[in-house]
């Protein structure tokens, strides 16, 4: 008898979601036209008033609220991510911070993953105290601690798909269904995996990128982008009560409109940058280095991954190499942007290589006994892989700069 062979709905093919769209400009060019404006004029002065009312929908009001031109970049984002809408803001913790403010209130609780990228920890841990809402942090690649943390006041379930800067990678699939159960929020940021993973197919109920990272891929601007359904999305450019509008983290059009362009190229980066990755996370670990990478086989979440992640992106163009000490770590940083191998600077999803030491800067908002906890030393080389032609070649220097500073 036949075995019958039923595919999951949770995956998706977002290259082909980007490929489909077409952008028509003002004359007719084949890029949509520039709304280089802040305001916007009516005809008729009722019409206004109808905008403000929230009677009037498809009217442009002003580029606090929104623009044809980010208009144009979050319906592309928002195909991507297999979502009904999305909000662009001006950075990609104008994105998180705005999420939980719209989705949190005095007396409210977030459950969220304890290794994520330290800006987003400072402002639960440090700053949303200021408005009585707790933030517990738990390894959210366990089920059982999540469950553990849930209360009667817990009103979101924050995580990334693939955490900063360890590479944990969390269950989306799992926690979605926890969160639903419980009444809960989900929201995952997927900075680290655009194309790899397709969230909202998974069962989040809103997904965050910091667009500054993969899906521009030219570290030339700052942005964010919020995903979720029509009602998520219309709260939070509300007039009178959305945090994006009130709270002004704006895109600006022109910034806009260059990340559009460069989103229809994503697929290739993705691709380009999670085969070099691979190549050197397996040399670099059969040269006896101590490397996490989801490629490897040796990752405690590789099978997990790769049965819910899209196909064809691979496993991300993120790896940590582990020198052992601070002072080698920086040692081979230095030695790396000295042989023309990339630049010792924080961010990631750059053309070039980029290197940091997570712990002395990213995630250095992280008390040094809780990095202890999770895993997180000084030693540890975070490195996004560029788009290197020639990667044997890549290794090889790389081969060279660790030999040449003691770490081989």
């Amino acid at each position: 008898m036949q075995k019958i062979i039923i595919m999951s709905n949770k995956k998706g093919n977002p290259a082909n979601k980007i490929q489909d769209l077409q952008f028509f400009g003002e004359f007719g060019g084949v890029n949509p036209s520039i709304a280089d404006s802040s305001t916007f004029t009516y005809l008729a002065g009722k019409t206004m008033g109808d905008v403000f009312e929230g009677i009037q929908e498809g009217c442009y009001l002003y580029s606090r609220h929104t623009n044809p031109s980010t208009a144009y970049l979050g319906q592309a984002i928002a195909e991507m991510e297999y979502t009904k809408g999305a909000v662009l803001s001006a950075s990609g913790m104008g994105a998180i911070t705005t999420t939980l403010l719209q989705l949190c209130s005095s007396e409210d609780e977030i459950i969220s993953s304890r290794t994520i990228y330290g800006g987003t920890y400072a402002f639960m841990k440090n700053y949303l105290p200021k408005f009585n809402i707790k933030t517990t942090f738990v390894n959210t690649t366990k089920l059982e601690e999540i469950e553990a943390a849930i209360t009667k006041n817990t009103k979101v379930i924050y995580c990334e798909t693939m955490s900063n800067p360890l590479l944990e990678v969390s269950d989306i699939n799992a926690i979605a269904e926890v969160a639903k159960k419980n009444g809960i929020k989900f929201v995952v940021d997927n900075t680290f995996t655009p194309m790899i993973f397709s969230p909202s197919k998974m069962g989040a109920d809103v997904v965050i990128h910091s667009l500054t990272k993969f899906i521009n891929g030219t570290s030339d601007t700052v942005g964010g982008v919020v995903c979720s359904d029509e009602e998520f999305i219309t709260s939070m450019i509300d007039v009178n009560s959305g945090s994006a509008m009130l709270l002004g983290p704006v895109m600006d059009s022109i910034r806009a409109s260059s990340i559009l362009k460069n989103i229809r190229t994503l697929h290739l980066r993705m691709k380009k940058h999670s085969e070099n990755a691979m190549y050197l996370a397996d040399s670099f670990k059969k040269d006896g280095i101590r490397v996490i990478y989801p490629g490897l086989k040796d990752h405690p979440q590789h099978e997990m991954m790769k049965n819910c992640m899209n196909d064809g992106f691979g496993f991300g163009g993120m790896f940590v190499i582990d020198t052992k000490t601070k002072e080698k770590g920086n040692a081979l940083m230095e030695e790396m942007q000295n042989n023309n191998l990339g630049y010792l600077a924080v961010s990631l999803g750059f053309y070039k290589t980029l290197f940091s030491a997570p712990g002395l800067s990213t995630s250095s908002e992280i008390p040094e006994e809780e990095r202890k906890t999770m895993g997180l030393s000084d030693g540890l080389v975070r490195i996004s892989i560029g788009l290197d032609n020639d990667i044997e070649r890549t290794y090889k220097t790389m081969i060279n700069c660790m030999k040449k500073v003691g770490i081989l």
